[in-house]
């Protein structure tokens, strides 16, 4: 990070980025952050400034280097994964940009298991949010390197030093500047110090310009300067660095570049850069920073890898020679060029028109099944918004686009066909927002069931159900704002309009108190007719019990072969309902009495006769309507805990306890109605500030409280 200009090389020329054929010279970095930090403009910036694009946020076909479908225009903020690549100094640099919207986790974990680097994107205005903390926790559980820059520092708000003392608290001691902002907040931001060079760039005319900082700002720089200088020291090898240092010996900022390197690259010491990315200031500085700083693929290990029986295989490195072991981290769909895979490359290396094995792992309950297919690699090419710039060859280390990969899904592995392997998936988050789903024209039901399916193939955040109790088809999403970038790009893409509506929760009813009931069918028509008369007596079971059907016919009243036609009738009543429409359950019924005629009896004559009785008990007996109850468990940050125990008191819930979890968290367990969970995953997020997470899971059915009972219409 000496303090030289990051202009790119001829090579990272808007013209195209040349194939890398060693890792060394790669770096996946993933830009994270809250909605608003200014993650996009200053991916922009830097691409601007490394001379990728023309001008800012544009690509040499006019396009910008975020936008991939007309969502983000609409929501104004990024809803997908961009990947921009960047040549500095003979290091390709992939840049993936991540949403910073709570709704497009799926995306931000597709950036993370591409990236071998993070760098959190941190307003100086709005400061560190709860979401940003959890995500730090995430990466440092994974060993992920780390590095921070602190964004809009030219804002009149923005305060450096209170902001730095956060990340601190936040983050742990190891967060140090390496630049510091001369101005900015209520004075006129001039430009950065670079504290291990002790020059001011200085930005006021427009242009960056190095100059002589002052012995005044110096002195009052020192203590960071110092710390800044330990900190590196301290993650060094080289003893006789620390020994010169003690002794008070002069450090030239040359010589700690590769123990700064070495420092990032263990997860000890995370860089502070400051940056204003509308007014390019610091951008130079961050550019620069990259390549010196972060870990090449080689310096990470790769995730565990199996054989397709899963026995582990060892041995394996980030080695272009190596066998092939490739992940699709994200699918789109291209309406000229169909499917594009987003392709990070462990391991061997990927050529065009190439046989892989793609082995898939689900998971199976979202409707992602196993894979074990070979499939033809199509043409290999570096994304740069909607641009696709042809490459020859992709190697370890590295991240393209492939074309026309029918089979494999987000998720898949990519392996030699003679010797396949298998990744095991990272965690997929769990979609808890559910709505139902039809289409606007009667036509387009099967276009939309065509639709939906590529949809979510591409998306691991959505789930898609038909729930057979309400009849209703159901995705299952992250949000509000995920569920409208759905609907859109159903219409945009596939051509299909849908409606949404609210789903309904599957309550059922039973009996509360024992009665006997009648059911006659007895019809006279010219020929023959219909007669069945059986009499039933229906008791109330303990949940869960299902039907019990009990056979106290004597004396032959009911024919043998009839008496398993009331059951019959009474088993498709009990389905179809009886006072509110909704399913019947856990009952006993006994058949003890009836009739038979020696000819217009038949089987269909007593299941009507087994509908009708059940009908008649129904209307003598007491009955009560059940609601699903779920057991809930809400992770949330301690500060929250009270304002979510009283919040799910509120909805009727029971709260059985709760844990204490480190990191500041708290385990919450709760029992709670499905009727008050269905726009739990929205409420929650603003409830506890993004920093809660839930999960849920079926318990029983209970009975539903009078009151709550006459809100709800009957089952349609």
């Amino acid at each position: 990070m000496a303090d030289k200009s990051a202009k790119s090389s001829p090579s990272g020329a808007a013209g195209g980025v040349p194939a890398v054929d060693r890792p060394t010279d790669i770096r996946n970095v993933v830009l994270v952050g809250h909605s608003g930090s200014g993650k996009t403009t200053l991916l922009e910036s830097m691409l601007l400034a490394g001379g990728a694009i023309t001008r800012a946020g544009r690509v040499e076909d006019g396009t910008t280097v975020s936008d991939h479908d007309d969502a983000e225009a609409r929501q104004c903020r990024s809803v997908n994964l961009a990947v921009a690549p960047l040549m500095l100094g003979g290091v390709k640099v992939n840049l993936l940009d991540t949403p910073g919207y709570a709704d497009y986790v799926g995306d931000l974990r597709a950036g993370l298991r591409a990236a071998d680097a993070a760098l959190f994107v941190i307003s100086a205005v709005d400061g560190i949010d709860g979401p940003t903390k959890i995500l730090w926790e995430e990466c440092a559980a994974v060993g992920m390197p780390r590095a921070v820059v602190i964004n809009k520092i030219d804002h009149q708000r923005a305060d450096f030093f209170q902001l730095l003392a956060e990340c601190q608290d936040a983050f742990g001691e190891g967060v140090m500047p390496v630049y510091y902002p001369v101005g900015g907040g209520e004075e006129p931001l001039r430009g950065l110090v670079g504290l291990l060079s002790g020059r001011l760039l200085d930005y006021s005319s427009g242009e960056r310009v190095e100059a002589d900082p002052g012995e005044e700002l110096l002195d009052r720089l020192t203590d960071l300067r110092n710390a800044l200088i330990e900190g590196v020291i301290t993650e060094s090898e080289d003893e006789a660095l620390m020994e010169r240092y003690v002794e008070g010996g002069e450090i030239d900022a040359a010589a700690l570049i590769p123990d700064l390197h070495q420092a990032v690259a263990r997860g000890g010491f995370y860089p502070v850069l400051a940056v204003s990315a509308t007014r390019g200031v610091g951008v130079a500085e961050l550019l620069e920073a990259l390549p010196q700083a972060c870990p090449a693929p080689t310096e990470r290990p790769l995730p565990p890898v199996t054989r397709l029986d899963g026995e582990p295989v060892a041995g394996l490195g980030c080695d272009p020679d190596g066998p092939l072991l490739a992940e699709v981290v994200k699918t789109t769909t291209d309406p000229y060029v169909g499917r594009i895979s987003l392709v990070r490359v462990f391991s061997g290396t990927l050529r065009p028109d190439s046989t892989v094995h793609v082995s898939g792992h689900g998971p199976a309950e979202r409707g992602r099944g196993e894979h074990d297919v070979d499939e033809r690699i199509g043409a290999l090419s570096v994304p740069l918004g909607k641009q696709m710039r042809p490459v020859p060859r992709v190697v370890a280390g590295d991240v393209c686009a492939v074309a026309k990969l029918s089979r494999a899904e987000t998720g898949d592995t990519l392996s030699d066909r003679e010797a396949p392997l298998l990744m095991p998936a990272w965690t997929f988050p769990e979609p808890l927002l559910p709505v139902a789903l039809r289409a606007a024209v009667k036509a387009d039901e099967d276009k939309l069931a065509q639709a939906l399916a590529r949809v979510s193939s591409e998306d691991v955040t959505l789930r898609l159900e038909v729930n057979a109790e309400t009849r209703q088809l159901v995705l299952w999403c992250m949000g509000e704002a995920h569920l409208e970038v759905i609907v859109d790009r159903l219409a945009d893409r596939y051509g299909v309009r849908v409606e949404t509506s609210a789903v309904r929760v599957p309550l059922r009813e039973t009996f509360t108190s024992p009665a006997h009931g009648m059911g006659r069918n007895v019809k006279q028509t010219g020929g023959h007719g219909e007669y069945g008369v059986c009499r039933i007596e229906v008791e109330p079971l303990p949940s869960g019990a299902g039907l019990e059907f009990v056979d106290k016919i004597v004396g032959g009243v009911v024919p043998r072969q009839f008496i398993p036609s009331v059951e019959k009738g009474v088993r498709a009543q009990m389905e179809q309902g009886l006072e509110s429409g909704y399913p019947c359950v856990d009952i006993r019924v006994t058949l003890y009495d009836g009739k038979a005629h020696a000819v217009d009896s038949s089987d269909m004559a007593f299941q009507k006769a087994g509908r009708l009785a059940l009908k008649d008990a129904a209307e003598h007996a007491q009955m009560a309507m059940l609601e699903p109850v779920d057991e809930v468990e809400v992770l949330v940050a301690d500060e929250y805990v009270g304002a979510v125990m009283s919040d799910l008191s509120a909805r009727r819930g029971r709260v059985l306890g709760t844990e204490n979890l480190a990191g500041g968290r708290t385990l919450v367990r709760a029992e709670v109605p499905q009727l008050e969970m269905v726009r739990y995953a929205v409420e929650l997020r603003s409830l506890a500030h993004g920093t809660g997470a839930f999960s849920r899971g079926y318990l029983r059915h209970e009975p539903l409280p009078a009151h709550v009972a006459a809100r709800l219409p009957a089952a349609g």
